[in-house]
């Protein structure tokens, strides 16, 4: 499994991302309009970081990668 040198600020907003999905998935969520204007602005900081500009950040693998880690980071913080 190849690995990819995220920089840290886009690892946390999309470990932010993944956050408010999982809180607007709750039911009648609190600050829902709050939530999404947030998850919003976190979907354009994410898909449009520098970090795709680069040799590393070209392939669509790496924006699998990205998610599957802070993803996964979640679930071994929660355990």
């Amino acid at each position: 499994m190849e690995r990819f040198p995220f920089p840290d600020d886009l690892i946390r907003a999309q470990r932010e991302w993944h956050d408010i999905c999982r809180a607007l998935a709750a039911p009648r969520p609190r600050h829902a309009t709050e939530l999404r204007r947030r998850l919003l602005q976190l979907s354009v900081r994410i898909h449009w970081h520098p970090f795709w500009s680069t040799p590393d950040g070209w392939t669509p693998a790496a924006r699998v990668e990205l998610r599957r880690q802070t993803r996964e980071a979640r679930r071994a913080d929660a355990a």
